[in-house]
């Protein structure tokens, strides 16, 4: 039975289907009553996330949705109550009409939940929790779910704020590590900490690589992998190299790094590499839901 198992898997990588097997364990998993998150994380660090399991999947690990399934209709219930309380008064405020973007209403959400939304507070300001939002946006097509698991990702994006002198400094030491000529240069021209890190880390790196690509590394970080970002971050990198190294001010590297927000084949490759690293670092260590979340 093992040899045929095998057999199987093999047949399914060299047809480029094997993400199959994956899929058909998450769908068990999917099944359990009540779920079990450590599970699903589990899953989540190890394997790409199916497109047609993500919504519930990443409702599960954010908690939108509880665990037992008699309670997730009155869950729902009291968030879609929450949600609608919220935009009315912001209507009632007219801080937000129905020319105002999404990412901007459910950010001014949650200014007002967070008791942040003072009078003259501008809701079109760059932020996090934006950028977060514009990528949930383009993935899930319930405005609703999107808004809590939008909060839910910004726990997280503060997390990284909180461990950002960490992850600075690792950055640092695996880029040496694993390319010291590439460190060697970056830092002769003063550009090494120059780099936005800070605002890449707390936005997983959201209009910085393009969707399809970016969702398998949130994927990690739903399952608690903050840590991923770090090796995100080198192999994009790595991958511009020979662009990068030609790079002598700040200014000529930004625009080298930006020049991959379209190239969707580049970016695919970076998650590639950057996954493949992280797993080689360890990286693969998961934080159940159950904990204090802390740095994988």
């Amino acid at each position: 039975m093992a040899d045929e198992r095998n057999f199987r898997s093999t047949y399914y990588e060299k047809v480029g289907c094997r993400g199959v097997e994956e899929r058909k364990s998450l769908e068990i998993l999917l099944k359990e009553k009540p779920l079990n998150l450590t599970k699903l994380t589990q899953f989540c660090i190890r394997f790409t996330v199916p497109k047609i399991h993500r919504t519930v999947l990443w409702n599960s690990l954010l908690g939108v949705t509880p665990v037992y399934d008699k309670s997730r209709d009155y869950v729902m219930e009291q968030r879609v109550a929450v949600y609608n309380d919220l935009l009315k008064a912001l209507k009632t405020m007219r801080i937000v009409d129905e020319n105002t973007p999404t990412s901007r209403v459910l950010y001014a959400m949650w200014l007002l939940e967070k008791k942040q939304l003072y009078l003259g507070r501008d809701i079109t300001q760059e932020s996090h929790f934006c950028n977060i939002t514009k990528v949930l946006l383009e993935i899930f097509d319930n405005d609703i779910e999107t808004y809590w698991m939008a909060k839910s990702l910004y726990d997280y994006s503060e997390e990284v704020s909180l461990e950002m002198g960490k992850l600075s400094d690792l950055t640092y030491t695996i880029l040496e590590k694993e390319d010291y000529r590439l460190y060697f240069h970056l830092k002769s021209y003063d550009m090494l900490t120059a780099l936005p890190l800070t605002d890449w880390y707390r936005s997983f790196f959201a209009g910085v690589l393009s969707e399809p690509a970016l969702i398998r590394i949130w994927d990690k970080i739903c399952g608690g992998a903050i840590k991923i970002v770090v090796f995100v971050m080198i192999e994009i990198l790595r991958m511009l190299r020979r662009r990068v190294i030609h790079c002598v001010d700040r200014k000529s590297l930004f625009e080298c790094i930006d020049s991959i927000k379209n190239e969707q084949e580049t970016a695919d490759m970076i998650v590639n590499g950057a996954i493949e690293l992280w797993q080689q670092n360890k990286g693969h260590e998961y934080i159940p839901q159950s904990k204090v979340k802390t740095l994988s």
